[in-house]
């Protein structure tokens, strides 16, 4: 009996264009955040806090360096993603090995 035909309610596999989709996809918001996180830099740098509070320029110093930081993780997460399910999509084009997975 066929794998295929051993679960009818099993979901259709994944084909390469779903890779390629989601690869694209994830590259696009990937630019988009990376367009983002350069704004975000340039504009703490021409606008640095300057509080007369030492307490609060501490307060803004570590909510910039926190918002940099969350703009720039975005751009590389989705940067990554996208490079792994191109590789995914590249795997898929590929012909399937004749050995059984262990």
């Amino acid at each position: 009996m066929p794998a295929a035909a051993a679960s009818p309610t099993a979901p259709p596999r994944k084909g390469p264009l779903s890779f390629l989709s989601g690869a694209v996809t994830s590259g696009a918001l990937a630019w988009v955040s990376l367009l983002l996180s350069q704004r975000v830099v340039t504009y703490f740098a021409l606008h640095p806090p300057n509080y007369s509070k030492p307490f609060a320029q501490s307060i803004g110093t570590a909510m910039k360096t926190l918002i940099v930081g969350m703009s720039f993780l975005a751009t590389f997460s989705f940067a990554f993603v996208g490079l792994g399910l191109f590789l995914v999509f590249i795997r898929s084009l590929l012909p399937a090995s004749s050995t059984e997975p262990s």
